[in-house]
């Protein structure tokens, strides 16, 4: 046969499976769609230089060869053994974007969450930073380095030879018009320098703006008690030891717990170590960000309202080693600090640290994880810790400090408790305030004090029903009854954003009688200037506190003495110093005591107490006030004596004797759909294959087993599932939702089960599901 003949097959292998030394350079690459485990691509010659573990890169997938991005997470050299592998395409990042230590941080947090590594590591790695925001690509012009050689051969006027000498002598390369400012000329000499070859240019990408913040006038520290003392050594003697030990500082509200971090962080940085301070997002308050700023040169503050732009640029400070202490929000725990020294996380108990979609992770466990990981300290602070952390310092997992007093001596605040009931049974006049709560606000502001009102709804009323049939004004897709908004007159779902005009009649039976009923914050904040006209009232909640910098100018405000009446929320329940306030109400200590939540009672006792650290915090001391229709209930009664330990005590035999965590681990199943019967059935479906791998799961593999059944040598998980049932909120934005608990003394081997029974798992079509491995929410 010729060799110039057509041949039907091909005998020569592709280029691109052939390596002139007989091994080659493979990459692992996480894809954001198709496997979810790492597929192999051949690194090509010209980008063996380049590429580094972290990197975002460009590959071909699929028959098609469609590009996608994806991360490099391994590269190793591979004996060539005949697999055809296709070549990376490009590098899309300029530098890695993960230290291999944030890697298998992320890769952890795939397996423990259930979860795609991808969707960690487009959560870990900002959108910000991915699209280079508040970067631009500009033209920059340096000199060359032979210069002096090629200028000699050259007819150059003054304004040229001016330019040549400011562009020779500036430290780094900038623009033309930079240039042309600078020299005072126009473009037109300096670019006739360029054809010439006396500046040399060069496309790079560049910064657009610095967001360095005001300097702030410093503070010192502040002597420490006998208890903060034993705190600090405590958090660093594993510091000074160079290894990892998690402590739980349980310190009662005002005791100085933040100046014990303070102080803490201040040793760190004198090792040159880095720490990141994690805050609940509704505690970076101006006061929160301007007290470590006070302390420390340099700092950066993370937080939601923060431009893709801004976020970009405190994740290159970070990661420059540039900043001393990162402060923020759940998501700062990723901070891509290269000199860690230590965690902080404040108010350790709060939910909103763990996040309510994929990848559900929680920052505290994502904290300890990495602090473990690099070998440093976890400091876990709270004046009411999650029952979680406080069964594991019992157990002898977390050290167990206390901070018993507050700091001065100054006492605790009174807490009385109005019985509600009583209201009712004597006829007292209708509305939230009771007459022993008026009574005590006109004698707080009468004295020169501030007032703090919480209630935890928002809205005017919070039930709109006809009397004479009984129908309930309900959204339409949720199910759920519609709150009454006074201001635009509007009914309003707080789940799905439905709202229509507040009716004026029955829409079932047309009688003009409707009831509107229950207690929101906006009936709150009419009744309380109804009743004291004279005194300036603020409302906070989501609804006043929509735009950037509402929460920061309100609480200025309330510092300041201007506003003399604080009522909201939760917001304004935490993280608060302000020690004028000498009155807080709790207007319906109720509001989240019976919701079928197994926490219920847990974040109750948690708001109370926390809304009653709010007042006695300075010289003038302070009181509050808690109405409840259920004075006798644990947790309101332990709450009111600022007592952790007795709420403990009572609440952990109960979880204990109900297989609830912390005794257990606990994953939630969430199924939901547009057709009641197929979601339900599906969820059926889910429960059945948990059910089954359960039984294959064994104590026999690290990993819970592969699944063959269990000999007399292994034992199978040790398991309750709870469900398949309708979801409490069974109905949300048109979809039915049936939910199920799963619940193991035994974490890994419960989430090996999870997996298996959700691998390869396809739903019918519109239907969703969803796994929440550690969940927080029970709705």
């Amino acid at each position: 046969m010729k060799r110039d003949q057509p041949t039907l097959f091909d005998t020569d292998p592709a280029p691109w499976d052939v390596d002139d030394a007989g091994d080659r350079l493979v990459a692992r690459v996480v894809v954001p769609v198709g496997p979810a485990k790492p597929l192999d691509y051949l690194v090509p010659a010209g980008l063996r230089e380049q590429l580094e573990v972290g990197r975002r890169v460009s590959v071909p997938l699929g028959g098609g060869d469609r590009l996608v991005t994806g991360y490099c997470v391994e590269l190793e050299h591979r004996k060539h053994d005949g697999r055809r592998l296709k070549e990376i395409a490009g590098l899309v990042d300029r530098r890695n974007l993960l230290s291999p230590a944030m890697l298998r941080l992320t890769r952890w947090m795939a397996g423990r969450y259930l979860c795609s590594w991808m969707a960690v590591l487009e959560a870990v790695v900002p959108a910000g930073v991915r699209g280079e925001a508040g970067t631009r690509v500009a033209t920059l012009l340096s000199t060359p380095a032979d210069l002096a050689q090629r200028a000699s051969n050259e007819q150059l006027t003054d304004k040229q030879r001016g330019v040549l000498r400011y562009l020779a002598a500036v430290p780094r390369p900038i623009t033309a018009r930079q240039l042309a400012l600078a020299c005072k000329v126009t473009e037109a000499p300096i670019n006739l320098l360029r054809k010439r070859g006396l500046i040399v240019s060069e496309r790079r990408r560049v910064r657009q703006d610095e967001f360095d913040e005001l300097p702030v006038a410093r503070e010192r520290p502040l002597v420490l008690n006998a208890a903060q003392q034993v705190a600090l050594d405590a958090i660093l003697a594993p510091m000074h030891a160079r290894r990892h030990e998690t402590i739980l500082l349980h310190g009662v509200t005002g005791s100085g717990k933040t100046e014990v971090y303070l102080q803490a962080i201040e040793e760190v940085i004198r090792f040159g170590r880095q720490a990141i301070v994690l805050v609940p997002e509704i505690s970076l308050t101006p006061q929160t960000k301007q007290r470590f700023a006070s302390r420390f040169d340099r700092v950066a503050v993370l937080h939601s309202h923060l431009s893709d732009a801004e976020r970009h640029w405190h994740w290159e400070q970070i990661a420059a080693g540039e900043v001393q202490v990162v402060v923020g929000a759940r998501s700062a725990v990723f901070a891509p600090t290269p000199h860690l020294g230590m965690i902080v996380l404040d108010e350790e108990h709060e939910g909103s640290f763990k996040q309510d979609k994929a990848p559900r992770y929680h920052a505290r466990d994502v904290a300890l994880q990495r602090a473990a990981a690099e070998g440093v300290p976890l400091v876990l602070g709270s004046a009411t810790p999650s029952l979680e952390s406080w069964q594991r310092a019992a157990t002898g997992q977390y050290r167990l400090v206390e901070l018993p007093e507050r700091v001065e001596g100054r006492p605790l605040p009174d807490v009385v408790t109005v019985d509600l009931r009583q209201q009712v049974s004597r006829w007292q006049p209708k509305g939230a305030i009771s007459r022993q709560l008026e009574l005590a606000m006109r004698r707080a502001l009468d004295d020169g004090g501030q007032v703090i009102l919480l209630l935890n709804r928002r809205g005017f009323s919070t039930h709109i029903q006809c009397p004479a049939c009984g129908a309930v004004v309900k959204c339409p897709n949720c199910d759920l009854a519609l709150t009454h908004h006074r201001e635009f007159e509007r009914a309003v779902c707080h789940y799905c954003d439905y709202e229509t005009p507040a009716p004026q009649h029955c829409p079932e039976c047309r009688f003009i009688g409707i009831r509107y009923s229950g207690q929101g914050t906006q009936r709150l904040e009419s009744e309380v200037k109804g009743k004291f006209p004279e005194f300036p009232c603020l409302r906070m909640d989501a609804d006043t506190m929509k735009s950037p910098g509402s929460h920061d100018k309100a609480l200025a405000r309330f510092r300041d003495g201007e506003i003399r009446i604080l009522l909201g929320t939760q917001m304004i329940a935490k993280g608060l110093d302000f020690p004028n306030v000498t009155l807080v109400g709790v207007v319906n200590a109720d509001v989240g005591l019976h919701l079928p939540d197994f926490r219920a009672a847990e974040r109750t006792f948690q708001l109370v107490t926390q809304v009653a650290g709010r007042t006695g915090r300075g010289p003038r001391g302070g009181r509050v006030l808690v109405q409840t229709f259920t004075p006798e209930h644990p947790a309101i009664q332990a709450a009111a004596r600022h007592d952790y330990d007795q709420f403990a005590a009572y609440e952990l035999p109960i979880r204990e004797g109900l297989g609830y965590p912390p005794f257990t681990s606990l994953v939630r199943l969430v199924v939901r759909g547009p057709v009641q019967n197929v979601a339900e059935q599906f969820a059926a479906t889910l429960a059945d294959r948990i059910r089954t791998a359960a039984k294959g799961v064994t104590s026999g593999s690290p990993r819970g087993g592969t699944g063959g059944l269990p000999t007399s040598a292994e034992s199978p998980v040790d398991y309750k599932l709870l469900g398949p049932a309708p979801a409490p909120f069974a109905k949300l934005r048109n979809k039915y939702r049936f939910h199920m608990l799963v619940m193991s003394p035994d974490a890994d081997r419960l989430r090996e089960a999870v997996r298996q029974a959700t691998e390869d798992l396809a739903p019918p079509n519109d239907v969703e599901w969803i796994v929440d491995v550690d969940a927080l929410e029970m709705l």
